[in-house]
């Protein structure tokens, strides 16, 4: 598959754009960009200056993805969600030094219209609900929501809620049949599969 930019799209000079992109209307990845292979850039979507962008994402409509934001590979951000990138801004008071950095691990999906603050990580396949409100690390594979988010549950690679398994406090299981046990970040995969 051939990358699409869109005819009102803009790529600056210096942007890097994988294979199979598809980039929509009026978006614009700015100079030191690098986007992964076969992702979708939404309508409105700005991802720049010197972002990293993952294989297999997709950026919804409306989403800015700003300088110190990372995304892993197979990274969902619904429409219209935020990520911030300095802590006290003032429109007054030149701040770009004091970007702090955010990462998106693999395979984690940000609802639609929530906001990410920096210096947060996001774990591999976590779950951030529509609407929340992230000020602190989320682990891998937790599912988040609220304002301020809280830990609600756990969610499986396949994006299913995870149940404990009544036979061992340390596991939870999917209808899928993937099993975890918790770790130190996050739920950890017993199988080979993810």
């Amino acid at each position: 598959m051939e990358t699409f930019v869109h005819e009102t799209a803009v790529v600056d000079e210096g942007a890097v754009i994988g294979r199979g992109t598809r980039i929509w209307h009026f978006a614009h990845v700015l100079r030191g960009s690098v986007i992964g292979e076969n992702c979708v850039l939404g309508q409105n979507v700005v991802v720049g200056p010197d972002v990293q962008v993952g294989n297999n994402c997709k950026i919804q409509n409306n989403v800015s993805v700003y300088k110190g934001v990372t995304l892993a590979d197979d990274v969902f951000c619904g429409p219209s969600m935020v990520f911030t990138n300095v802590i006290n801004p003032r429109a007054f008071i030149e701040r770009k030094h004091e970007f702090k950095p955010t990462r998106v691990g693999r395979g984690a999906t940000i609802g639609a219209n929530a906001t990410v603050v920096c210096g947060v990580t996001i774990g591999a396949y976590a779950l951030v609900g529509a609407g929340a409100v992230v000020t602190r690390d989320v682990p891998a594979h937790g599912l988040v929501a609220g304002v301020p988010a809280r830990r609600r549950g756990w969610v499986c690679w396949c994006g299913g809620t995870l149940r404990r398994d009544p036979r061992a406090d340390s596991v939870w299981a999917c209808a899928c049949g993937r099993t975890y046990e918790e770790g130190p970040e996050g739920l950890v995969a017993r199988d080979e599969r993810r």
